[in-house]
């Protein structure tokens, strides 16, 4: 079965007369458990929820493994650094990933006797810092910049020392990349992003290869009580169902634009992995099957680079990404990343590709 066929049925119950397609949400914070707790199958709210049972089933489907939600995707990430590293280990972390994510490391776990070490993504340069490592976490497409590294390749290295491998894939998701079948021990992902897509949620989830990882997973969000709500959850649900077209447009989208910001003399340092004249393109290529909705450019500086985002009318100045509608911003306004002050981080949503063309046609046409 496709990939397009399975996420529409992905997590749903056998059909029953009378029945819902997706049962909705169930709130409960207790539940009736008379007795030994171990024979009832739901007892607290912090433990389980038939919502979450559904929607990590349809994860785990897709990923290739088991899957343990969370409240978001940092919630994922502490979750994953707290189940594998301990005082003295070391974790390998790209200088260019995600700027939380290396807060978190480099402040909590580093206060704890954790030691980090941080190697650029391009160039599998990670794999230098590799000796006595515990733990090596890659991005690709790394958040900004759209670096791409090889991750089968990588995952070898790693294991071939005794590390084990956390991606982030929350960029291209588990139907443009699927991290478990590379090698990685780990696959984690905002599913605030394009995963669910509409701008509404938050939310994150860890997959993995080995069943006593995930139980581990499940105890930390239960003692840390990094749950997620049912509703969430259940939104989420309903959302995946539309998730390889909505990935079909947004892609389509992101390659119209790259290529054609790619054109524009007034545009910079256009990067897109599914552009063939892309540096990571032959990587990307070799394991990715969709190259993701985010596109970066680089505008000569702040003042172009804002008055840009003031004159589009379709795309939206917002942070995060993978909605539905198209959303810009002048990443460098956050900190934390090395890009410069012009750099733009563009997300293609669903919209007519014409129109979005037009619209950045206007707005750069606006700043000269």
């Amino acid at each position: 079965m496709r990939i397009g066929t399975r996420v529409t049925r992905t997590g749903l119950p056998p059909a029953m007369q009378g029945a819902p397609f997706l049962p909705g949400p169930t709130f409960a914070s207790t539940y009736h458990a008379a007795g030994d707790p171990a024979s009832a199958p739901l007892t607290y709210g912090r433990f389980h929820n038939p919502t979450w049972t559904a929607y990590e089933q349809a994860l785990s489907e897709l990923e290739g493994g088991p899957a343990v939600l969370f409240a978001s995707g940092m919630a994922a990430v502490a979750a994953i650094f707290g189940v594998v590293l301990r005082p003295g280990d070391v974790v390998v972390l790209p200088a260019d990933s995600y700027y939380t994510t290396r807060v978190l490391a480099e402040g909590y776990f580093t206060q704890m006797g954790v030691q980090v070490r941080l190697a650029p993504t391009v160039g599998n340069a990670q794999q230098q810092a590799l000796t006595g490592a515990k733990l090596l976490w890659l991005e690709s497409p790394s958040n900004p910049g759209l670096e791409v590294c090889d991750i089968a390749a990588l995952a070898a290295a790693a294991h071939a020392v005794g590390a084990l491998v956390a991606v982030d894939n929350t960029t291209p998701t588990v139907l443009g990349q699927q991290p478990l079948t590379l090698g990685a021990d780990f696959s984690m992902a905002s599913d605030t992003k394009a995963l669910t897509g509409h701008s509404d949620l938050i939310l994150g989830h860890v997959a993995t290869r080995e069943q006593e990882w995930a139980d581990r997973l499940r105890a930390w969000r239960t003692q840390l009580g990094a749950v997620p709500g049912p509703m969430e959850v259940w939104l989420a649900h309903r959302s995946l169902a539309t998730v390889d077209v909505r990935l079909e447009r947004q892609c389509h989208n992101a390659l119209a634009l790259a290529t054609w910001l790619a054109s524009r003399s007034d545009v910079q340092e256009v990067r897109y992995p599914g552009l063939p004249h892309d540096p990571a393109y032959t990587i990307a290529r070799r394991q990715m099957q969709r190259f993701g909705p985010v596109v970066s450019f680089v505008l000569a500086d702040r003042q172009h680079a804002e008055a840009f985002l003031a004159a589009c009318q379709l795309v939206y100045e917002a942070t995060s990404f993978g909605g539905i509608h198209t959303t810009a911003e002048r990443r460098a306004r956050w900190g934390g990343d090395a890009i410069p002050e012009g750099f733009i981080r563009l997300s293609a949503g669903c919209e007519d590709t014409e129109d979005l063309l037009a619209d950045l046609a206007q707005a750069l046409d606006t700043t000269l």
